[in-house]
């Protein structure tokens, strides 16, 4: 699968390594290949690097389990639950937790991996993890979904905390399913505390977390655009996906005046010709969020909507192209449609959804590329800010929380802008992302030293 070819020995040989540990780990190792491919001239400037590069590579820990769970007819279920707790350098694992079938220990570590520099960069103290089942919460009842998250609560309690690991939400886990998560928790261990993030405003949750992500995504892309001299209103934009993220990067734009003229699910996409309005978007907040349904039905809600079966919308033209939905939609192909319809700006809102071909292609052409543990680091920045108001039994108002947000945003933008050009790439921010964000955790890790086992022994080692 590789697609760079190493020249740095040490970087090589960990690659290498990474490939023969785990070669059933295409996405895992895709993303690995990527922050390996753009940290490898730092290594060649900065050696002392190359061994917290190669311990970043390896999950400090690892937990997989059995989730038993009885559905609405009385039948066992049976699911496997994952937690990767990657790395613990800067603060306690933070990652969210994803629920859908596609879910195995090579997705989850390959967005634990992600987790860790995009955590760094928003400045907080957070470590990387993430976590998940392969459990689908679609068609499932509340109750169901109720009985799967107590079970699988039951068993991720004991190794979690606020001080330790601080779980959030991802694709199918939303407000109910942190709840029902957060009160068996509660249950269990009998303390109140803050150990989820994503809670409901009610029981110590932040006001603006749901729509952090998208706000945050467009935050980042709206420095881009600003610093290319260039103004976003009336752009038209191509939004893929129709969850937390899109949603709330569309409503997000359409209050800068841009125009959202696309939304999609795994089905098909719709296109809003003139852009959707808010009244048109709280439409489909209620189809996807309260009723579940699907995109399709939009365009018998809109008359002047059209919907394409089993198509991604890269074939719209527009200015800005922003993919939402998951990892690898945007392949090649996309790349070139995208590119064809002279698109401006890319901005990724999913997690690493285009893949390396498609990212090169973008760059090559001159567009403006956000990645994603920049561009979408607004979720778990707030989650962190959510994380602060537990331990100091404050809520802030909204106000205040996109106040913080917005400035996280921009400070990650100029972090990134910097560190490219400490590079000698001025201005590709997905150099400018893996490079500062790895230089924070390598530094404390180095601070830290590397604890190893030797004659039964734990010896302290730091290199001098």
């Amino acid at each position: 699968m590789s697609h760079v070819k190493f020249e740095h020995a040490g970087v090589q040989a960990l690659w290498a390594k990474c490939q023969g540990r785990d070669p059933e780990q295409a996405t895992f190792l895709q993303a690995v290949e990527e922050v390996l491919s753009t940290l490898e001239p730092l290594i060649a400037k900065k050696p002392e690097y190359l061994e917290p590069l190669q311990r970043l590579c390896e999950p400090e820990r690892m937990i997989i389990f059995r989730v038993p769970w009885v559905d609405d007819k009385g039948t066992q279920q049976v699911n496997r639950g994952f937690r990767v707790q990657f790395n613990s350098a800067l603060g306690p694992y933070k990652g969210g937790l994803r629920f859908h079938p596609s879910v195995n220990l090579g997705i989850i570590k390959f967005l634990g991996y992600e987790q860790i520099l995009k955590n760094s960069l928003t400045g907080l103290p957070m470590g990387g993890g993430k976590g998940g089942s392969d459990f689908d919460p679609k068609g499932k009842s509340d109750v169901e979904v109720m009985h799967f998250c107590q079970s699988f609560m039951t068993e991720l309690y004991r190794h979690i905390g606020p001080n330790t690991d601080v779980p959030a939400g991802d694709i199918g886990v939303g407000g109910r399913e942190v709840g029902f998560l957060f009160g068996q928790y509660k249950r269990i261990v009998d303390r109140f505390e803050g150990v989820l993030t994503g809670k409901g405003i009610e029981f110590g949750g932040s006001y603006l977390r749901p729509e952090a992500t998208g706000y945050g995504l467009i935050y980042f892309v709206h420095q881009c655009i600003k610093h290319a001299k260039d103004d976003i209103k009336g752009k038209k934009c191509i939004v893929s996906g129709s969850g937390n993220v899109s949603q709330y990067a569309t409503k997000k734009l359409i209050q800068l005046g841009a125009k959202v003229i696309t939304l999609s699910d795994s089905n098909g996409y719709v296109l809003e010709p003139e852009g959707f309005t808010m009244q048109q978007l709280e439409w489909v907040m209620d189809l996807k969020g309260v009723r579940r349904g699907r995109i399709a039905e939009y365009a018998k809600y809109s008359s002047t909507a059209k919907y394409f079966e089993g198509k991604r919308p890269w074939e719209v033209p527009g200015d800005i192209a922003l993919p939402c939905a998951t990892q690898n939609e945007v392949e090649l192909e996309d790349a070139k449609l995208i590119i064809k319809n002279k698109v401006k700006y890319v901005g990724e809102g999913a997690n690493m959804p285009s893949t390396p071909e498609a990212i090169a292609a973008f760059q090559a052409a001159g567009i403006c590329f956000c990645p994603a543990k920049a561009a979408n680091a607004g979720g778990v920045a707030t989650s962190g800010l959510e994380m602060a108001q537990n331990s100091a039994r404050l809520v802030w108002e909204p106000e205040e929380v996109d106040r913080r947000l917005h400035g996280i945003m921009v400070d990650i933008w100029k972090a990134c802008m910097e560190a490219a050009e400490m590079m000698g790439k001025a201005g590709d921010l997905v150099v400018g992302a893996n490079v500062a964000g790895f230089i924070k955790v390598a530094k404390a890790m180095i601070a830290q030293g590397c604890v190893q086992a030797l004659n039964n022994k734990l010896l302290l080692y730091q290199k001098k």
